[in-house]
């Protein structure tokens, strides 16, 4: 069942300037689009359960596990300037 509808009327609402090549070709697209979709929506799909993914998911998180982490000294001390506790870096945002 084709469905009409008006490209260069579209385009104007969409204030496009679209000449009559890109028309004609925008509208074998749109053919081709709106007749899969015709058969999709043709499909018999009494007893298929709606899902929202064709593939079954489950949670892909690792559990929280505490570990040690790096020694404090060691990291500040490859740091090219810190102070006992912290790294020093310039200033984000100048002030005057």
């Amino acid at each position: 069942m084709p469905i009409e509808i008006d490209i260069a009327h579209v385009a104007r609402l969409a204030r496009l300037g679209l000449d009559d090549d890109v028309l004609a070709t925008y509208g074998a697209q749109l053919e081709v689009i709106l007749e899969h979709a015709a058969k999709v929506q043709s499909l018999d799909t009494d007893g298929v359960e709606p899902t929202a993914h064709p593939l079954g998911l489950m949670n892909g998180f690792r559990e929280d596990v505490a570990r040690p982490s790096l020694d404090r000294a060691e990291v500040l001390a490859q740091a090219p300037d810190a102070t006992d506790t912290h790294f020093r870096v310039p200033p984000a945002l100048e002030q005057e």
